[in-house]
């Protein structure tokens, strides 16, 4: 991957929608809200005021609107900050 984050900025490859509920109901295109969850690929190095608590390859919940998405060599991004994630799974 060439893409580097700058300062406290994180790079999130989303995690695919669900496309079928628990009651077996499919979910159309449409229908799908935007994944809350993803892995982080790359991290920065922290400013001088916050070190980086995230790593490569922890899964993270993050807000809806949260970061910028980007596509890169056919494939959807987020880059955000560090405050913008909400919590590490597992």
């Amino acid at each position: 991957m060439n893409i580097r984050p700058l300062a406290d900025r994180v790079l999130i490859e989303p995690t695919a929608a669900e496309e079928v509920t628990l009651g077996g109901i499919i979910i159309p295109d449409s229908a799908k809200e935007k994944p809350l969850r993803g892995n982080v690929l790359a991290v920065g190095n922290g400013t001088k005021d916050e070190e980086m608590v995230l790593k490569v390859g922890d899964q993270v919940l993050y807000g809806k609107y949260a970061g910028t998405e980007i596509e890169y060599d056919g494939s959807k991004y987020i880059i955000m900050r560090q405050s913008d994630v909400l919590a590490v799974i597992g």
